[in-house]
């Protein structure tokens, strides 16, 4: 079963960010970190997507919403996508995907978009088997 997050969830999510960070390689775990910004997205115009199974979150999605420019109205930043190592390759990313576009349509956003490691080939794979696109951008940060 797909539904919004709950506070209740929150430390079921900060367990599978940990999961999701350890692989990423421009973020670590920090348990506090997470569990502040679950908090925030929980309570934000944005969305925080789990996924149920066997009375326990074993996935989860996160989307931020943000104003474009060049589209001229609200858009989605699909920031993270997890599914816990022992529930993968049973549907349960391609349904969050789903819901979440559902989402968005509904929330009046134009163009979901995300970012993923370069090397991480099998999430880049799953992506483009769902029918997103790969961009020119390039992402840059600066800490302030």
């Amino acid at each position: 079963m797909i539904r919004p997050a709950q506070p209740a969830d929150v430390d079921a999510c900060v367990e599978l960010l940990g999961t999701l960070f350890s692989i990423e390689q421009d973020f670590a775990p920090d348990p506090e970190r997470q569990r502040n910004g679950l908090l925030m997205l929980i309570n934000s115009p944005g969305a925080v997507l789990v996924a149920e199974k066997d009375q326990r979150v074993v996935a989860m999605v996160t989307c931020q919403v943000l104003i474009s420019t060049a589209e001229g109205g609200p858009v989605g930043i699909l920031e993270d996508m997890v599914v816990a190592a022992a529930y993968r390759g049973r549907g349960i990313g391609s349904e969050l995907l789903s819901s979440l576009a559902t989402w968005a349509r509904g929330a009046g956003l134009s163009r979901l978009q995300l970012l993923a490691d370069r090397d991480n080939l099998a999430a880049l794979d799953f992506y483009l088997k769902h029918a997103w696109d790969q961009t020119s951008l390039i992402a840059l940060r600066l800490h302030p």
